[in-house]
């Protein structure tokens, strides 16, 4: 075991699952003593139960609760997302208000509830996992594309700010990853663009990417580990795509 991230404790929102779990895991392995932050309390409770951290069960949702919350984390990684598939004209305002919240007011939220702490340390990693969508554009997802280019300047404003305090922000963007969301979205996908299920991902998802296939969430995972550790401490207000060249065109 590489034990970089020793007596370091981070926070990963999302952790139960997906993406978010493969980051538990891995900066656990790496020394982290890990809060895994999810909706899901019991998914929470054991994935914390196995890595030997904690969970904390949250609604992001509840911006209210977030907005008095004081965090003493040394690594925050905003990883909770969902997703929404709908044309603009009939894209429920509700739920595009929903996406927001989640994936651009509570990561603004919990960043400044962990700055502090970072400050008084001269130390803090702030990874926002984002998504090629952070830097271009599909139809049918107005929400999520709005969501994360906001997140994606919230980073670089959280690089400027935190430079002096030794505190780090970036984005990772990976295309599609191999995930309960991705899966969740091909019935939606095959829907919304009239083709049969199975033709999704050649048609859809993966159709811009150099590399015809799903990114594992361990790939992810090993980016945002590597951007929590002591190497990555001069890199800041930087966006890592893990798109299989898609953002190349």
């Amino acid at each position: 075991m590489d034990n970089t991230l020793n007596g370091r404790k981070a926070l990963v929102t999302g952790g139960a699952s997906g993406i978010g779990a493969a980051c538990v895991r891995a900066l656990a392995a790496q020394g982290a003593k890990v809060v895994v932050a999810d909706v899901d309390s019991a998914a929470a409770a054991r994935l914390a139960d196995e890595v030997g951290g904690t969970a904390w069960a949250v609604d992001l949702l509840d911006v209210d609760a977030l907005a008095t919350l004081s965090l003493d984390v040394d690594i925050l990684v905003n990883n909770a997302g969902i997703q929404r598939i709908s044309p603009i004209e009939d894209f429920d305002p509700a739920d595009f208000r929903r996406i927001i919240s989640l994936m651009l007011e509570a990561p603004f939220l919990l960043v400044r509830a962990a700055l502090p702490h970072m400050y008084a340390n001269q130390f803090g990693r702030i990874i926002n996992v984002s998504s090629v969508h952070g830097i271009r554009a599909s139809p049918f997802k107005s929400a999520y594309v709005s969501a994360k280019h906001g997140l994606e300047g919230l980073s670089k404003v959280t690089a400027l700010e935190g430079g002096e305090h030794g505190v780090t922000s970036n984005c990772v963007n990976p295309g599609y990853v191999r995930t309960p969301l991705v899966e969740k979205q091909i019935a939606d996908q095959a829907q919304v663009h009239g083709i049969d299920e199975s033709e999704v991902l050649a048609k859809v998802m993966l159709t811009e990417s150099a590399i015809k296939r799903l990114v594992e969430p361990e790939e992810v995972a090993s980016l945002v580990a590597w951007l929590a550790s002591d190497s990555a401490a001069m890199v800041t207000g930087a966006s890592y795509t893990m798109d299989g060249g898609w953002s190349a065109r």
